[in-house]
């Protein structure tokens, strides 16, 4: 039933729960315990109503029916509430890990995976399987005990009814184990569907301002239409097969109620047992279904939970094509990049041919090419998001694939076009919410940058809350933010790509003043589109269809009017660019 890696799940996530889960098997071995007792004590009471006992004796023995009742129910709310909390922890913990797992992997595998299929994976596959570690060992092992106990109770009271039951209950077990691999395929299924479900709705929520401006509503929605037919139909399906397969184990209760009253009363009619026997052997038999159809429910969560564990085990199994070697530190100080011979293709779709390229300590590089021409995967090369197919890079001096990946990452400050506003305050966004930065440094960064008036400009300063997808900003703004962040970390490598179409003026000028503090006794890398960037370039490298098309000193490019760049600035760069 279990998969070695099944077990090592459970062992993984239950293991630090043990006290727990030893608790939930003291409250369970109790409930059972009393569950047992009880049918003995009502047939007691019986046969000695019969017998004529005294009423005294028959009040003392429904107190105690009634104390071993009530310490039941006890139990029951006991156990229910340690099965939830140790459920809530376990998978707190597989959630935590899942998602220290997908923020290990590289760009490669996030490009193919969205953010909404990887949320439904890491939060709907884990809710799904929520009872698997909460209950499912436990309970399965406490309706097997309750079962045999059960059982052996029958055999004591009559052998022809407890091997009358033992063999009614082998062939309801038989079924409950061989006969649920089709829920748990249809399950699968589902949990499928949902993630392509969610991966959807995230894309096209994250795309709306496209699909408004471009009058794509109506496609949306039937896209949307489609993909919701697919997650409900597949969940109805799941939903179909498991109510079938509940249904078909009550008739084995049915058969099983029957033919043991049958039993009890011809034994009854010649005498061989008591009433309070009869009532015994009906009480026993009704309680079978319990620890059944308990195994009957643990079955079928287990094989509807598969559909989770299976998407689990795979996403864990994931591993980065970006590998941490971990040795080399990186150097204090501006540093220096090298390209040698580097090639990357994502697939089979070459995007860097044969690129090699030096920037000097100190120095800043002005990177220039049209779309696609391989610009930003050079950022994300350095960066170690991918590892480049072929040829070197090196930073500081230092092979980019034998550095620790934390630590070059550190050394790396990076300003896109987009930046990610958290929905925080300002000093949260600054800080990446690590509450030792006080904000005497704050006003240090944001004052060395230039940035103080535009910060006091705020409605809070640094409490000022900022929305979702740096709502309360205009981009230029986010880029100030962002520019600050970078500054407060102190790298000694820095890239910008920059989009002037983006800023008003007056931002334009902070940015401009930002940028050039920021720079300052650091290596630049400026994905550059705008004339005032460039002109702070050392040196330049035009990229075409992933090959380096010019590259040398910016003033000497500019002098020679046969050059591409001296073409570009009397063009326009942004149009030559676009």
């Amino acid at each position: 039933m279990f998969s070695k890696l099944d077990r090592e799940l459970l062992s993984k996530y239950l293991s630090p729960q043990w006290p727990r889960v030893v608790l939930l098997g003291v409250l369970l071995v109790a409930g059972i315990g009393c569950q047992l007792a009880n049918p003995q004590i009502a047939k007691t009471f019986i046969d000695r109503a019969q017998a004529g006992d005294p009423f005294a004796h028959l009040i003392r023995i429904a107190i105690f029916y009634l104390v071993v009742a009530f310490i039941t129910q006890v139990t029951s709310v006991l156990d229910g509430y340690v099965a939830s909390d140790v459920g809530w922890r376990s998978t707190n913990a597989v959630r935590a890990d899942l998602l220290r797992h997908v923020l290990s992997l590289d760009g490669s595998f996030h490009g193919e995976h969205g953010a909404g299929e990887l949320i439904e994976r890491i939060d709907g596959d884990v809710t799904a399987i929520a009872g698997f570690f909460s209950r499912f060992v436990v309970q399965l092992l406490g309706s097997a005990v309750f079962l045999v106990g059960v059982l052996v109770l029958l055999f004591v009271v009559d052998v022809r009814v407890g091997a009358l039951l033992t063999g009614f209950s082998i062939g309801a077990l038989g079924y409950m184990t061989r006969g649920g691999g089709w829920v748990g395929r249809r399950a699968r299924d589902a949990r499928r569907a949902a993630g392509r479900f969610m991966g959807y709705v995230e894309e096209r929520l994250t795309g709306l301002p496209d699909i408004k401006s471009s009058g794509a509503d109506a496609y949306a929605m039937v896209r949307f239409h489609e993909r919701s037919r697919d997650r409900y139909d597949r969940t109805a399906d799941a939903a179909r097969a498991a109510s079938i397969y509940n249904s078909s184990i009550g008739g084995f209760f049915v058969f099983g109620t029957g033919a043991s009253l049958a039993l009890a009363t011809v034994l009854h009619a010649r005498g061989a047992i008591t009433l309070g026997t009869v009532y015994l052997i009906f009480r026993y038999t009704t309680m079978l279904r319990m620890p059944l159809e308990n195994l009957s429910r643990q079955m079928n969560a287990f094989q509807q939970a598969t559909g989770g564990i299976v998407r689990v085990r795979e996403l864990f199994a994931t591993t980065s094509r970006v590998v941490d070697a971990g040795g080399a530190t990186m150097p204090a100080g501006a540093l220096s990049l090298d390209f040698d011979g580097v090639w990357f293709a994502y697939e089979d779709a070459p995007v860097l041919r044969d690129v090699s390229f030096h920037v000097a300590a100190g120095s800043c590089l002005g990177l220039l090419g049209r779309t696609g021409s391989g610009k930003t995967t050079i950022s994300r090369l350095v960066f170690r998001l991918h590892d480049a197919s072929r040829g070197t890079i090196r930073l500081g001096g230092v092979n980019v694939r034998d550095a620790e990946i934390d630590g070059l990452r550190e050394r790396v400050g990076l300003v896109t076009q987009d930046v990610q506003i958290f929905e925080a305050s300002v000093r949260d966004n600054v800080t990446i919410f690590d509450p030792t930065v006080t904000d005497d440094r704050l006003e240090e960064v944001f004052a060395e940058l230039g940035l103080l008036d535009w910060l006091h400009g705020l409605t809070d300063g640094f409490d000022t809350l900022l929305g979702p997808r740096g709502r309360g900003l205009s981009a230029g703004e986010a880029q100030l933010v962002a520019l600050a962040r970078i500054f407060l970390r102190d790298p000694g490598f820095v890239i910008l790509d920059e989009a002037s179409s983006r800023l008003d003026p007056a931002t334009e000028r902070l940015l401009e003043s930002a940028v050039t503090r920021l720079l300052e006794g650091r290596t630049g890398l400026v994905i550059a589109h705008r004339l005032a960037t460039v002109l702070r370039a050392d040196d330049i490298v035009i990229l075409d269809a992933g090959r380096i098309a010019e590259a040398g000193r910016r003033d000497e490019l500019e002098r020679d009017p046969e050059s591409r760049f001296a073409r570009l600035l009397r063009a326009g760069m942004v149009e030559e660019l676009a």
